[in-house]
C-alpha cells in the first residue's frame, strides 16, 4: 500500500488466544488500502484463516481491534458487518437456481423486487452467467458455480469480501484459467478484499500485496515481487517459490557490496548489509537467476563448479540439479528459448553456473 493511501481497514495489534497455549494469532496489526486485493499466505496452521474468520465476526479477537472505514467492529455480528465471505465450499443452495442463489441474500434484506431483479441481473452480466440464470448448481461446472458465488457474494455491495481459499476446489489448469477472471470482476466492482490462501502462486497471481504469515505471526508484507526477490527470512525465501539457500559467513562489507564465504564458493553481492564481519548469513539464489556452461566463464565474480545428478524437462524450462564440491544440490531453471541448447547437457556431466552480483540476497535471519 502506498504510504499515502488511507487505511481503509485497520488491523491493530490482534491476537487470538485459544487457551492452553494455542495462540492462532499472535499481535498482528495491518493497514490494507480502498480497493486493495490483499493475500495472506501461509501453510496451513499458520492463523491466516482465524485472521480472517475475526473480520467476519465468526471468532472475536482476544485483544487488539478491527476498524473498517472508521468503523470499529468489535462486538458486531456477522450479519451486521458490510461484509460477505466466500467459502472454499461456495456453501450454493441446491435446491434454488443461479438467479434465485444470488438473490438470495437480496430478500433476506427486504429490497424491493424490482430492485432485487436489476441487482441480480447486473451480478450475472458481470460474471457472464446470463444465459445459465435458470440452472441449478449441479447443472454447472466448478468455474461457474466459484462465479455464482462470487455475484451472491457482490450482489449486497459489501465493503469488504472475504475468500477463504477461493479456488481450492478447482483444478490446476481450471484454477489458473480463473484468478485472473476472478481478480477482473473485483476490480470491475472496486471492492476491497482480503483473500486467504496456501498457494504462493495464487497469491502472487490475484493480490497486491501479500502477508506471509507463520506460527500467528506476519513475517513479511509486501507486493509479490518484493516478496520474492527480496524476501526478510529465510523461511520467506524458501515458502516463496524454489531458491537454493547457501550458509556462510560474511567476509567483506562495503556500502555497495559485501562479500560471502561459502563452502562451495565466494559470493559477491552487489548490496551492503551493515553487518559484522564473521557474521553467519545465508545467500538466497533463485534457480533461473543461474547459467550453465560448459566452459568456465571469463570475468564473472559468482561462478562455481559442479556435476548434473539430475535433470527434468518440463517444456518450456528445464531444471537441473547441479551436486557442488561439498555434496549441496542447487536447482537451475533454464528457459527453452531455443528448441534445442547449442551445448545439450547430461546426467553426470561437469559444468560451470555463474550467476550476476545483483542475483542473491543475503539474509541474516
Amino acid at each position: 500500500m502506498s504510504t499515502a493511501a488511507p487505511a481503509y481497514l485497520r488491523i491493530e495489534n490482534v491476537v487470538k488466544d485459544f487457551g492452553g497455549g494455542s495462540i492462532a494469532v499472535n499481535h498482528v496489526s495491518i493497514d490494507i488500502a480502498k480497493g486493495e486485493i490483499f493475500a495472506l499466505l501461509g501453510s496451513s496452521g499458520c492463523g491466516k484463516t482465524t485472521l480472517l474468520r475475526m473480520l467476519g465476526g465468526f471468532e472475536t479477537p482476544s485483544s487488539g481491534r478491527i476498524i473498517l472505514n472508521g468503523q470499529d467492529l468489535a462486538g458486531l455480528a456477522p450479519y451486521e458487518r458490510p461484509i460477505n465471505m466466500m467459502f472454499q465450499s461456495y456453501a450454493l443452495f441446491p435446491h434454488l437456481t443461479v438467479w434465485d442463489n444470488i438473490a438470495f441474500g437480496l430478500r433476506r434484506d427486504g429490497m424491493a423486487k424490482d430492485e432485487i431483479a436489476a441487482r441480480v441481473e447486473a451480478m450475472l452480466k458481470l460474471v457472464q452467467l446470463g444465459k445459465f440464470a435458470k440452472r441449478k448448481p449441479h447443472q454447472l461446472s466448478g468455474g461457474q458455480q466459484q462465479r455464482v458465488a462470487l455475484a451472491r457474494s457482490l450482489a449486497k455491495k459489501p465493503q469488504l469480501l472475504l475468500l477463504d481459499e477461493p479456488l481450492g476446489a478447482l483444478d490446476k489448469k481450471l484454477r489458473e484459467e480463473t484468478q485472473l477472471e476472478l481478480v477482473g470482476i473485483i476490480e470491475d466492482v472496486g471492492v476491497t478484499c482480503v483473500m486467504v490462501t496456501h498457494d504462493q502462486e495464487e497469491a502472487m497471481t490475484m493480490a497486491s500485496r501479500i502477508a506471509v504469515m507463520s506460527e500467528g505471526r506476519i513475517l513479511q508484507i509486501g507486493a509479490p515481487v518484493d516478496i520474492y526477490e527480496t524476501p526478510a527470512s529465510r523461511f520467506v525465501a524458501d515458502f516463496i517459490g524454489n531458491v537454493n539457500m547457501m550458509e556462510g559467513s560474511l567476509s567483506v562489507d562495503q556500502p555497495d557490496h559485501v562479500v560471502i564465504q561459502c563452502a562451495d564458493c565466494q559470493h559477491y553481492v552487489g548490496h551492503g548489509i551493515t553487518g559484522v564481519e564473521g557474521m553467519a548469513v545465508a545467500v538466497a539464489l533463485r534457480p533461473e537467476k543461474i547459467r550453465l556452461t560448459c566452459e568456465k566463464p571469463e570475468g564473472e565474480f559468482n561462478q562455481v563448479q559442479g556435476k548434473v545428478r539430475d535433470l527434468a524437462y518440463f517444456g518450456a524450462f528445464t531444471v537441473y540439479h547441479l551436486q557442488l564440491p561439498s555434496g549441496q544440490v542447487i536447482k537451475v531453471s533454464e528457459s527453452n528459448l531455443a528448441r534445442y541448447r547449442n551445448d545439450p547437457l547430461s546426467w553426470g556431466q561437469e559444468v560451470w553456473a555463474s550467476w550476476s552480483p545483483t542475483a542473491q540476497v543475503v539474509l541474516t535471519q
